[in-house]
């Protein structure tokens, strides 16, 4: 990808991204990872094309990303859903963009509802739903796009722990199953032990601007408990990575 980005502030562009490039295979699960303002979500969004980069590009499955398309879905932090719709009409939503009838459409948003255990409220508006509950919506309306990729941007920071332990473990099944479109999942997060449970490989970004300083495989197999020796041993690592990277962007570690 050779991703490079710089915001435009008043003082000059300050320097966001540098080179940044990695390759995502199919049936993997890749986290991002790096100190906060290193510019993680950023490169998620110039991913999914919802911004430009100075320089480099974007490929999804051999043709450029130049803005937003159905095959890639995103999942935001804050739930982004539309308060003045039903649970269902967020989720039709993302069907929009299909030549579907109403009722095709209605009916393939009760079936994405029913994946993620809300099939029985479809008619309940944003504000009925507990956090959990929302970000079930917001994974269904992701899904019912039938994207490729699916990106992700800190899913589980909103929610309790012992709700988002529950979406964890459901949403590595959830999306790589035999009906899924989806080939990959992207995700940022600062959560390590988050990261471990759920990924194939992470990329830590470091410096400033930030570049990939390091692209770690977890070999382990599922379900992975944070208990286990061989969990901690990439803990470690994680956090020695992560402490490489805030030295790069002269970050003061306490």
């Amino acid at each position: 990808m050779d991703i490079s980005f710089s915001y435009r502030t008043e003082r000059g562009p300050l320097h966001v991204l540098r080179n940044v490039s990695f390759t995502v295979y199919e049936k993997q699960y890749v986290s991002i990872v790096a100190p906060t303002g290193t510019g993680k979500t950023t490169l998620l969004r110039i991913i999914a094309g919802l911004r430009k980069p100075d320089s480099g590009k974007v490929l999804l499955m051999g043709e450029e990303v130049r803005g937003p398309t159905p095959k890639i879905s995103m999942i935001f932090q804050d739930f982004a859903l539309f308060p003045w719709l039903t649970a269902l009409e967020n989720v039709e939503v993302a069907l929009l963009h299909k030549r579907l009838s109403k009722d095709e459409r209605i009916k393939l948003a009760r079936r994405y509802l029913e994946l993620v255990g809300l099939g029985a409220f479809e008619n309940y508006y944003p504000r009925e739903l507990s956090g959990g509950m929302k970000q079930r919506v917001a994974i269904a309306r992701a899904l019912a796009a039938q994207p490729v990729l699916l990106l992700m941007d800190e899913p589980f920071a909103n929610l309790d722990a012992i709700t988002a332990e529950g979406l964890k473990s459901e949403i590595y099944n959830m999306v790589f199953n035999e009906e899924s479109t989806v080939k990959a999942i992207v995700m940022v997060s600062h959560n390590l032990e988050e990261v471990i449970e759920l990924s194939d490989r992470v990329i830590i970004l470091g410096g400033r601007p930030a570049t990939v300083i390091s692209d770690v495989s977890i070999d382990l197999p599922r379900p992975r408990s944070p208990r286990d020796k061989e969990f901690q041993d990439y803990l470690d690592l994680l956090y020695g990575e992560i402490s490489k990277s805030m030295e790069l962007a002269g970050i003061a570690k306490t």
